[in-house]
C-alpha cells in the first residue's frame, strides 16, 4: 500500500502522521486490497472557526476509487470523521464484491 500524508498550508507533524496510518489500518483491516491512499490536510482562512480544518482522501482499491472529506474545528476530529466515512465506504464495497446468491434447493420428485 503506497501511503500519501501532505498538508496544505500547514506542516504535517510526526504526531499528526503517525495518527492518521493509525486510523487508516482499520480501513486496512476490512478491506486487505488496499493500493493507494493519499491523504490531504488543509487549514482553511474562513471566518467561521468550526469548519476550518479539513481533511480529504483518495483511496485507490482494487476494482473502485473512494472519496471522502469531513471538516471540524479540530484536525483530529476531522480526521476521525474521515475515516469512519471511509470505512463505510470500503465495507459496502467489500459486500458487493462478495457473492450473496445461493444456488436454489433442486426439487426431488
Amino acid at each position: 500500500m503506497n501511503l500519501t500524508i501532505s498538508g496544505h498550508h500547514l506542516d504535517v507533524t510526526p504526531a499528526l502522521r503517525t495518527y492518521v496510518t493509525s486510523k487508516l489500518d482499520r480501513v486496512i483491516r476490512h478491506f486487505d486490497q488496499v493500493v493507494d491512499v493519499k491523504v490531504i490536510l488543509t487549514v482553511e482562512k474562513q471566518k467561521e472557526k468550526e469548519r476550518r480544518q479539513r481533511a480529504e482522501c483518495n483511496i485507490h482499491v482494487k476494482g473502485n476509487d473512494m472519496f471522502a472529506e469531513s471538516s471540524h474545528a479540530d484536525l483530529y476530529a476531522a480526521v476521525d470523521e474521515l475515516v469512519d466515512k471511509l470505512d463505510r465506504q470500503v465495507v459496502r464495497h467489500k459486500d458487493r464484491l462478495q457473492d450473496h446468491h445461493h444456488a436454489a434447493p433442486k426439487r426431488v420428485m
